[in-house]
């Protein structure tokens, strides 16, 4: 009967934020967000798989095809592995121009709007450990967003170096030679192959430091932010949402007087 009573007077505040009522839930990160999210996610982890073999082999590489032609089955995994992954990053990138969702266009990544550089400061502070918590914004906090303007940048390097290196190797005639032209742009299909191997480790990088990111803020903000992925949804203070409201509202009628 004690443990029972014990458990009934529990202090409300060891509950999760979402359920103790001061936290309302938000649709954030739309259906075309999350898809090409884990598309490229997979795509990237298949791509680096693979791409280290090619760098490094083993096994039994073969020299012609047949049951132990390795390479050549890894080359065809890591070229489809590059169309889902360049298809998933061109979605994206229309998306941050024609999304109905706020937190999925373009101004998410580049704080062009002054209450976003405000918040770019406060995330500097956070990330620099002058401020205890990450700033209060429902999207991306401008900080992370223009570290995924330089993500995409480097996707489209990943890209078109492998464009490059592909058409260098392809038969006359066929569809991947008309891309030689990125040949020059690079330099050479060597300097091509080491910035396409140099940014592959930088991605490396970036992952690390995301899901350290993301499980860091999650746990701070309680909000789910790592769940949010998955179901779209945040659970966030109502006074945030009305404060970003009025900034945006603010940022537009700036815009409409400019």
């Amino acid at each position: 009967m004690s443990a029972i009573a014990i458990q009934r007077e529990e202090p409300p505040e060891i509950a999760h934020a979402a359920a103790r009522g001061t936290r309302i839930r938000i649709y954030v990160w739309d259906l075309v967000v999350r898809n090409t999210h884990w598309v490229i996610a997979l795509a990237m982890a298949i791509l680096i798989a693979t791409g280290l073999y090619i760098a490094h082999p083993f096994g039994f590489p073969g020299t012609t095809p047949g049951p132990h032609f390795l390479m050549g089955w890894v080359r065809v995994v890591h070229f489809y592995s590059a169309i889902f992954f360049t298809l998933a990053v061109l979605v994206r990138l229309v998306w941050f121009f024609t999304s109905p969702s706020l937190y999925a266009r373009w101004k998410q990544f580049i704080p062009v709007q002054r209450y976003r550089r405000r918040e770019l400061l406060n995330a500097i502070k956070f990330y620099s450990f002058f401020r205890a918590r990450p700033p209060d914004v429902i999207g991306h906090n401008p900080l992370a967003g223009l570290s995924y303007t330089g993500v995409f940048i480097l996707y489209l390097l990943m890209i078109t170096s492998g464009l490059a290196l592909y058409a260098g190797s392809a038969l006359p005639g066929a569809f991947m030679k008309s891309f030689q032209f990125l040949i020059p742009i690079y330099g050479s299909l060597q300097t091509a192959r080491f910035i396409h191997h140099l940014v592959m480790w930088v991605l490396i990088l970036f992952v690390t430091l995301h899901v350290y990111a993301n499980a860091l803020t999650s746990a701070l903000e309680e909000n789910g932010e790592v769940d949010s992925i998955f179901s779209g949804y945040k659970f966030v203070h109502p006074e945030d949402v009305e404060k970003e409201l009025v900034d945006e509202e603010a940022a537009h009628r700036g815009g409409r007087r400019g």
